[in-house]
């Protein structure tokens, strides 16, 4: 990969640069330009970010993110770098820029679309930690197909992460997590399936949607309680969870009877339950004097299905909470570089960490004794 050129800055593009632009994007591609008329609204337009390079004096590249509302996503929308200057590693250079934009935006996710032809964008893609997740035919002008990637942002300098585990199975998030909390406070621990079938089927309320059982608040803090750890349950209802999940009436009932015998083992064992909403600076507060937090969150924003899904919480910032999601999304070629250690913005957490239409939120935060 090329090195960084030594002579070159990078500052947010001016309305000034609008001419210099134009001619950059004139002189690089020969179909889809951005014309001046975007490129003037891009520059005023608060969910987008235009960054030039400056080498020589002159503009020698710019790269272009679109921001989406309401969401934690960004979108290099277009990247470009001059002809006379290429081969300096500036390319590389505003892409950096532009990934360090976002996270600063609060977004913890950049997507690109590239040209199946384009060997050496893609290549530098790659190299930087992007991976495809899909296609696009007909994309371009001239119907050529783009290939779409996608990247995780990272803070600069992100806080160590106790020891990530993957879900083996579909339905065992929350016995995942419970394992993780364990190996944060217990260095020593080693995971197998074996713990995770077992906390799960210790755990689960029996039914939850259309799969196998799921694990609600109370049988994994009883979980966390059997391993010398100290759970403390927030929930901002009373009574049942997720019963507006299965239709039958007999399951609701098995869930029912379940749930109840949970929350009498939790009374009978001095579990301090909280019922009230949280946000995620509440969570903050709990992780930065020592605790870590089992959450649940609507898996809808985090991989496009509208389930109850458990997540780790390790670590918080000023405007982020870290987490280990243990669920790997392996059919769009995920790993877990792309799971572990994820910096949520606390906005996108706040959306995240609310799940069914009375929009329930639950955490388990949790300390060694």
């Amino acid at each position: 990969m090329d090195a960084h050129s030594p002579t070159t800055t990078c500052r947010p593009a001016r309305i000034e640069d609008l001419e210099a632009l134009v001619v950059l994007e004139t002189s690089s591609f020969t179909a889809d330009r951005i014309s001046r008329r975007s490129f003037r609204q891009f520059l005023r337009s608060p969910t987008a970010q235009t960054i030039v390079a400056i080498n020589d004096g002159v503009i020698s590249g710019y790269a272009l993110i679109l921001y989406r509302a309401g969401t934690a996503m960004a979108r290099l929308y277009s990247i470009a770098v001059a002809d006379r200057f290429r081969g300096r590693g500036i390319g590389l250079e505003l892409l950096e820029e532009a990934e360090h934009a976002a996270f600063e935006a609060g977004r913890f996710m950049m997507r690109l679309e590239v040209r199946e032809d384009n060997a050496g964008a893609i290549a530098l893609y790659k190299a930087h930690g992007y991976r495809q997740f899909g296609t696009h035919p007909d994309y371009y002008e001239d119907h050529a197909t783009a290939l779409r990637f996608e990247r995780i942002l990272r803070a600069e300098n992100p806080p160590p992460a106790p020891p990530f585990y993957e879900q083996q199975t579909d339905f065992t998030c929350g016995a995942a997590s419970v394992m993780m909390a364990r190996a944060r406070f217990d260095p020593t621990y080693n995971p197998t399936i074996a713990d995770e079938i077992r906390i799960w089927r210790a755990a689960t309320m029996i039914y939850m949607a259309s799969g196998l059982g799921g694990c609600g608040p109370y049988g994994l803090s009883l979980q966390l309680a059997d391993m010398a750890l100290s759970p403390r349950i927030w929930v901002s209802m009373t009574g049942n969870l997720f019963l507006d999940t299965v239709r039958n009436d007999d399951k609701r009932k098995v869930m029912k009877v379940v749930q109840e015998d949970f929350r009498r083992q939790v009374t009978k064992r001095h579990i301090p339950v909280e019922i009230r909403a949280f946000t995620s600076a509440d969570l903050a507060v709990q992780i930065n004097r020592g605790a870590a937090a089992i959450v649940l969150i609507s898996g809808y924003r985090m991989f496009g299905k509208k389930v109850p899904h458990w997540v780790f919480a390790h670590s918080a910032d000023d405007g982020h909470i870290f987490v280990h999601d243990p669920w790997v999304e392996d059919k769009r070629g995920e790993t877990i570089a792309d799971a572990a250690n994820l910096p949520i913005p606390f906005a996108e957490f706040d959306r995240m960490a609310r799940f069914g239409r009375d929009r329930l939120s639950a955490a388990i935060i949790i300390r060694k004794d």
